[in-house]
């Protein structure tokens, strides 16, 4: 056999097509941080005087985020915040005004960040935390301040020293909600976890799919549909049993969540045996091909290190029907968070009911087209039913 022939066969074409297919997702992680300005933030001006209305239009112009919320409550931005409908919370105090010229107290903004979210948006907003803390103190504070004062008529020289004083007492707070330890095994659990399960069902789609189709004349299709189900469950009660085991080893994390966490991973691993076997029941192990790819994507998609807001198009597009997205928000929440994870719980086992009749309709088919492939050969057969 010659390299040109061997170069030609199925395994070999397949090993090119994935080499040079994985580079074209690189491209998606040049939303990090390429599209922070989508991110949704909130200012909640509550100061009774007029600093607090400069500072929020000199931040709505100078920072890096299109979508600035105004118009909303306190309340209402911390409830957005925790189920990580925003991304930061700037608040300007209702005495900011009357502390910054009084002195009694010190002045200073408030940040708020939810760091049960993807990684590298809690990192961002709390550097731009500091970094806007850092430009309030030694620049805009000598800007609107002196501005204030000359228009009180004090002395210029009184102006001076109490600019100085000014500035040297600000002190912005930057407060984290949900906080976690910054050990990346913490940060990436929902993710490891997550794709851990994915994997591992994805191996198991393409094993279990290949038992049915080598053992489908031996009885019902249905029948043996009902096997592969049932020791898929099977797989995912084990598979689930000792990655949260190892995942308790490595991890100081509570053990009240123990069955919750355990619950989500085992509804994991059935809907992605589910999904990925859509693939495999339609085109065979060759799906394995289709399938890497679409993990990979969701590798970006799942919201483990950048929220909906910054995913490019089709990215963003895949986090609607992933698994993987569902089960990482789902981790969030429940291991970091403070909310609750059913809603994405719901959605993950949406897509695997969807999956799993899909797969149904698929086996269905096969059946009726061998049926008829069976009929037809029998008749060829036998020629006196051909008249029949």
């Amino acid at each position: 056999m010659k390299f040109k022939e061997f170069i030609k066969t199925k395994g070999a074409k397949g090993a090119i097509f994935m080499g040079v297919f994985y580079a074209l997702f690189l491209p998606g992680y040049k939303a990090m941080p390429g599209n922070i300005n989508k991110l949704p933030i909130a200012i909640i001006n509550d100061d009774n005087g007029n600093y607090g209305d400069q500072i929020s239009k000199q931040l709505n112009k100078s920072l890096p985020f299109n979508n600035i919320n105004k118009n909303i409550t306190y309340v209402e931005a911390n409830n957005k915040l925790m189920h990580n409908k925003l991304n930061l919370i700037i608040h300007i105090p209702k005495d900011f005004s009357k502390n910054l010229i009084s002195k009694k107290d010190t002045p200073g903004l408030n940040f708020k960040i939810n760091d049960a979210s993807p990684t590298m948006i809690s990192q961002s907003m709390d550097s731009i935390g500091k970094e806007i803390n850092t430009q309030l103190s030694n620049q805009f504070s000598n800007q609107t301040t002196n501005s204030g004062l000359k228009q009180m008529k004090i002395p210029e020289k009184q102006v001076h020293g109490l600019i100085n004083q000014i500035n040297n007492s600000y002190s912005g707070d930057i407060s984290h909600i949900n906080q976690m330890s910054p050990n990346m095994n913490y940060k990436m659990l929902p993710m490891f976890l997550t794709s851990a399960v994915y994997i591992g069902s994805m191996i198991g789609a393409m094993q279990l799919v290949s038992a049915f189709k080598e053992n489908r004349h031996k009885t019902s299709n249905i029948k043996i549909f009902v096997y592969v189900q049932l020791t898929a469950v099977m797989i995912g009660l084990a598979a689930s049993l000792i990655a949260l085991g190892i995942t308790y080893l490595v991890n100081d994390l509570d053990i009240s969540n123990f069955f919750s966490i355990f619950a989500q991973t085992m509804s994991n691993y059935w809907v992605s045996f589910n999904f990925t076997a859509i693939i495999i029941f339609l085109i065979g192990s060759t799906g394995m091909i289709v399938n890497i790819p679409i993990l990979l994507i969701q590798t970006i998609s799942n919201g483990a290190t950048m929220s909906r807001d910054m995913m490019p198009a089709l990215y963003n597009w895949m986090s609607y029907i992933s698994p993987m997205y569902y089960s990482v928000q789902g981790h969030f929440a429940n291991i970091f968070g403070n909310i609750s994870q059913m809603t994405y719980i719901f959605s993950m086992i949406a897509i695997g009911l969807i999956s799993t009749l899909i797969n149904i309709f698929i086996v269905t088919l096969a059946s009726k087209k061998e049926n008829k492939e069976t009929i037809k050969n029998y008749k060829s057969l036998n020629p006196a039913m051909e008249n029949e």
